[in-house]
């Protein structure tokens, strides 16, 4: 495999991949059309996941039918690949990332090829190259640019042909594995999800390990967008002297990893603030090495946009051990209270909580309580006493596992369950991590998920998809000569003896919080195992992942369930409308844009990855017949 100064050097001389070639007269043509379009990954820089298009509605969506499809060629099966790509559209060009990480501008009408960047380009290698939630799109006049992210690089493209932009860091290639304050070595550096823009910067998170291995801190930074260039950073684990580093043990910001924003940032414009959702310190179930809370993990973290300072934080799961990460872009949100609009945040949660916070103070919006969980039985673990438990809105899923919670499809499936769960730890709600192997509901897959929530700004409903699918870790002592005391056995499922998860129905869920009153107006089951329904076992619900948006024509669109459907709610009352057959799972979150007066909505059908069916490489856009 070339050396990364060899291979950036091939791009500067490759940037447009053959592919791209063939299509690079249609780049330069005029777009189609403008239309009302998803310029943001998150629908609107406040990731709302919210469409003012109508002409798709209840009466009608029934109609609705394949517009065009686009195979993107490049999936795998053997290790499999996936693609959880939200796609951007403006102007009638659509940009999408692919199976395998490359990028490419489509035709929004048609679904025809522009041209593909390929970041890989004359590199072989036998397995997925990773994965890639979509890309960001700026423009100053008649500059255009597309950032995407490829492992530890991020590569700034012209938005008509495809070509890196030589201006930009080095050759249109930024390296985030510099620049952190920190020399991190080998350690895994990665960042999946869309950076965001603000003014002239480009604001971004960045990925780390889970461990017990070194991790990459999670610091977020902001570069010049024209330039490549830092302008600031925001120690997550911080240095000596500032803010939070009395959280830790001495010296920990010279080797803890993680308290990364892998989920997704968010923006107020109008504020000049960012919004970061904060994974958990590494390791994920072991910190004795880093006594303390830990801030900034598992935090919600308001930054002044225009310098990298704390406005304020919350934290949501202290000196974290389940993996708890915050695993959703902060949803910038209005609540109507007493009469009065409020800007809020809606952060949802692994652990089935949304909290709710005033955007501006960070004063949450309803009381939070702070309430005794269960002890470490670990050496050297110093669990904290106390976690934060929000007493609004109710939780989304499950929370702890007991008798009650055991699955109910058949006497002989809560029998295997029931004998399993006696040998498991479970006292509840946030048990910590033990050699006897401890139960976790949420899991480590929530909960909500990097999905998110959609939010109707109309009416003040969020719409979000919640898993109750239990798991169970296991520690064990680490092999001799490790830098480490424990590591886990794995991540498993707790399932039952054929392979459906032990807690009972529904297994995956799509709820309507009224944000007004704080409570659900329906939650219904997401998805069907039709091995299940044939036994008369229907409505079960899946495990989800991918997220929803939110229509102004009155509808809620997801994939997300494992049996591969991507479905239309009535936003109103939870009834299924309308529901199609994918090619391969979607999960990932839908968008919703306009050419030439046509609406579409359009879902990348990658399948694979945590919904474990088989790999895809489709995306497909609907619009009325």
């Amino acid at each position: 495999m070339p050396d990364r100064r060899t291979r950036r050097a091939f791009l500067k001389q490759t940037a447009l991949s053959s592919a791209a070639a063939v299509y690079a007269s249609a780049a330069a043509s005029t777009p189609r059309g403008a239309g009302a379009d998803w310029r943001y990954y998150g629908g609107t820089p406040g990731a709302t996941r919210y469409s003012t298009l109508k002409q798709i509605d209840r009466s009608n969506v029934r109609d609705l039918q394949v517009a065009w499809t686009h195979a993107t060629g490049d999936a795998m099966q053997r290790p499999a690949t996936t693609i959880e790509c939200t796609p951007i559209v403006v102007d009638g060009r659509m940009y999408i990332t692919t199976a395998q990480l490359q990028v490419r501008a489509l035709d929004a009408a048609t679904g025809e090829m522009l041209w593909n960047f390929d970041p890989f380009e004359g590199v072989v290698m036998r397995r997925p190259k990773g994965v890639n939630r979509g890309v960001t799109y700026w423009q100053d006049g008649e500059k255009r640019r597309i950032f995407t992210a490829a492992g530890a690089d991020m590569y700034c493209l012209d938005a008509d042909s495809g070509r890196l932009v030589s201006e930009f860091a080095d050759g249109g290639v930024l390296n985030m594995r510099l620049g952190l304050d920190r020399d991190i070595g080998d350690a895994p550096y990665f960042h999946a999800t869309p950076p965001v823009v603000f003014e002239d910067l480009l604001i971004l998170g960045g990925g780390a390990s889970e461990g017990p291995d070194p991790a990459a801190p999670g610091h977020i930074r902001a570069f010049d967008l024209r330039t490549g260039k830092r302008r600031w950073i925001f120690h997550t684990i911080p240095h000596p002297g500032e803010f939070g580093y009395d959280t830790w043990g001495k010296d920990n910001w010279k080797t803890a990893g993680g308290c990364n924003n892998w989920a997704g940032l968010s923006v107020d414009p109008q504020r000049g603030m960012v919004f970061a959702s904060l994974g958990s310190p590494t390791f994920d179930f072991y910190g004795g090495d880093r006594p303390g809370q830990n801030l900034f993990g598992n935090s919600v973290l308001a930054l002044d946009a225009r310098s990298g300072e704390r406005v304020w934080h919350f934290q949501t799961t202290h000196h974290d051990l389940w993996d708890y990460d915050l695993p959703a872009q902060a949803a910038l949100v209005r609540v109507k209270r007493n009469g009065q609009w409020i800007d809020a945040v809606a952060q949802p949660t692994k652990t089935g909580f949304i909290f709710l916070f005033d955007r501006a103070t960070g004063e949450p919006l309803f009381d939070i309580e702070e309430r005794p969980v269960p002890k470490s039985d670990i050496a050297g673990e110093q669990a904290w006493p106390t976690q934060p438990f929000p007493t609004a809105p109710p939780p989304i899923a499950r929370q702890g596992f007991g008798e009650d919670d055991i699955t109910n499809i058949s006497q002989e499936s809560r029998e295997y369950v029931l004998r399993r769960l006696k040998d498991l730890r479970n006292e509840g709600f946030y048990t910590p991590p033990s050699k006897r192997g401890t139960v976790y509901s949420p899991g480590t897959l929530g909960g909500a998920l990097w999905g998110g929530c959609s939010f109707d700004p109309e009416s003040g409903r969020l719409y979000i998809n919640a898993n109750n699918t239990p798991k169970f870790f296991t520690l064990v002592d680490a092999p001799e000569g490790e830098s480490y005391p424990y590591r886990v056995t794995g991540y498993p499922y707790f399932n039952d003896q054929d392979g459906y998860p032990a807690s009972k129905p529904p297994w995956g869920e799509l709820l309507c919080l009224d944000m007004a009153t704080a409570a659900y107006r329906w939650r219904k089951p997401l998805g069907e195992h039709a091995a299940l329904a044939a036994r008369g076992v229907p409505q079960t619900g899946t495990f989800t992942v991918g997220g929803s948006i939110v229509t102004r024509g009155g509808l809620v669109f997801i994939g997300a369930t494992r049996d591969e459907k991507f479905r239309a709610f009535d936003a109103d009352t939870g009834e299924t409308l309308w529901e199609h057959r994918l090619a391969a799972g979607g999960y990932a979150t839908p968008c919703a844009y306009a050419v030439d007066g046509r609406q579409y909505v359009v879902i990348a059908a990658g399948g694979a990855g945590k919904g474990r069916t088989a790999a895809g490489d489709r995306f497909t856009a609907f619009a009325l017949g």
